[in-house]
């Protein structure tokens, strides 16, 4: 056996005199950290197999556990830090790519932290969301750049699809696969109950979703899996998945290890077989090779559903989105590069792409310049954390908002970033029946509902003290933001000015 040079990055502490022996922590850990040594006839832990998901911690009916970070360290060093060290060591054993799930755990400047909201008070005074009609509704789709009327003076209407949501925030997607049945359900089941959208991801509809239709956006993504006419028609809207935040240029990988029964027959793949989805589309190497596939889906769905092209925030994005929004799409998304994922090399997703915020904010910009803004809305992800970062990110042009972390969280995730493993302790990355069955779909769906009513009031109490009461008017309304702590450059692309002027 070789040397271990990995030192367990978390700690138990058990305190014995409150430990019951009771073994919960034992049988809810999917990681089989916890044991009952019968010779010492107490609780033991190996550490090692821990990742800090505080299963244990949340159900000890005593408070006898905690988790703490180890404060076993390797000698200082600015440059070789310890994470550094530990991950050639990894690599150097195994001989294979970090995997890694979640969001960029790095320090990189978040800039929703670095803009400030302004306020009305006395020439433009402030709205009472409580007494005055305020308004959260949007829709999706390409907007009309003129009004046509008939002989008898009546507007024409002549908008393609359009989706409407009762509050400008949506479920991003995350696929049945990658997340449980009771995972896909309590979105569902949301979005349903908040007159909101949740998106299939890339792994198909599973055939108990279907009656979610008018809130379901399904996905088309380059391994095409589940993909068919009544699943297209299925939904609200088709989304065509191009690029992911936290993986830019790379394609997806569901283990075979996650390719059950039901998962095979929604994704229309072998059992047991890994989901392997190309880094491109092999049929897509161009804006007209989008454009096609765009009509080939309306066509598809008799011109009744938008469709959506999805792409990661890159540094050339405002020229992709601009020829995006050419290509016939009626709505363009854009997901940042703090955006999670069930899996993805970890040098990618902790070095590629850009944040959501100056994406944004140079997309905004770039279709309002080019006259082209109409002709497509914009939906912004990648780490959307409250309901201030909605604001901010609509003031910067966007027409509505995803979520995918915020949710799973409000379904109990603990962060602990090890989806790809299969053990999600809390039922929602997984496949394991005995872990899925600790996610009650109604329990998850009530959260999911009481966050977004949540974000929706503090929504209101923002507009309203900025004087405004609808979600039109603060889209790229800039003049409602002020940076703090910027520099030049990024007030510049942000498109706002510095607190005080």
């Amino acid at each position: 056996m070789g040397i271990n040079y990995l030192y367990p990055p978390f700690e138990i502490i058990r305190n014995q005199d409150r430990c019951i022996t009771c073994r919960v922590c034992e049988r809810q850990c999917a990681n089989l950290v916890h044991h009952y040594d019968e010779d010492k006839k107490r609780m033991t832990a190996d550490e090692s197999l821990c990742v800090n998901c505080h299963r244990c911690v949340s159900l000890c009916p005593t408070r006898a556990l905690k988790i703490v970070k180890t404060d076993h360290i390797f000698k200082e060093n600015a440059n070789w830090k310890t994470e550094v060290i530990e991950d050639i060591y990894r690599q150097a054993e195994s001989g294979g790519v970090l995997l890694a799930s979640m969001g960029t755990p790095k320090d990189y400047p978040v800039y929703w932290d670095k803009m400030l909201i302004n306020a009305s008070q006395v020439t433009n005074p402030s709205i009472d969301p409580l007494r005055e009609p305020m308004e959260t509704r949007t829709y999706l789709g390409r907007k009309s750049s003129k009004i046509s009327r008939d002989a008898e003076g009546r507007i024409i209407p002549n908008s393609s699809g359009q989706l409407k949501l009762d509050i400008p925030i949506m479920f991003s997607a995350m696929s049945y696969g990658s997340i449980s049945y009771n995972a896909h359900k309590s979105l569902a089941m949301a979005a349903s109950e908040l007159g909101t959208f949740y998106n299939t991801g890339e792994g198909g509809l599973h055939k108990d979703f279907y009656h979610y239709g008018k809130n379901t956006i399904v996905q088309v993504a380059s391994g095409r899996f589940g993909v068919h006419p009544e699943y297209l028609n299925a939904g609200a809207a088709i989304e065509i998945k191009m690029g992911q935040g936290a993986k830019p240029g790379i394609g997806g990988h569901l283990p075979g290890s996650k390719i059950g029964e039901d998962i095979s027959a929604t994704r229309m793949i072998p059992l047991h077989a890994d989901a392997i989805s190309p880094a491109p589309h092999h049929d897509i190497y161009s804006i007209e090779d989008l454009r096609q596939l765009v009509y080939a889906l309306k066509e598809a769905t008799r011109y009744t559903k938008p469709v959506i092209v999805k792409v990661a925030a890159v540094h050339n994005i405002s020229a992709i989105a601009s020829g995006i929004a050419r290509s016939g799409a009626d709505i363009i998304a854009i997901d940042g590069f703090r955006g999670g994922t069930g899996a993805a090399p970890a040098r990618i997703r902790d070095n590629v792409g850009i944040p959501i915020e100056l994406a944004l904010a140079s997309v905004d910009q770039r279709l309002r310049q080019e006259g082209i803004r109409g002709n497509v809305s914009l939906v912004v992800g990648g780490s959307i954390r409250s309901s201030s970062d909605v604001i901010k990110a609509i003031a910067l042009g966007a027409d509505a908002i995803y979520i995918a972390t915020s949710a799973l969280i409000a379904l109990g995730c603990h962060l602990c970033r090890t989806c790809h493993s299969g053990k999600c302790n809390w039922g929602i990355a997984t496949q394991n029946p005995e872990l899925v069955k600790r996610l009650n779909p109604e329990v998850g769906s009530n959260h999911l509902v009481n966050l977004l009513t949540a974000w929706n009031h503090e929504i209101k109490e923002m507009m309203g003290g900025m004087g405004i009461n609808s979600i039109e008017a603060l889209r790229g309304n800039r003049l409602m933001l002020r940076g703090i702590g910027l520099n030049e450059t990024e007030l510049k692309i942000l498109g706002i000015a510095h607190a005080g002027q």
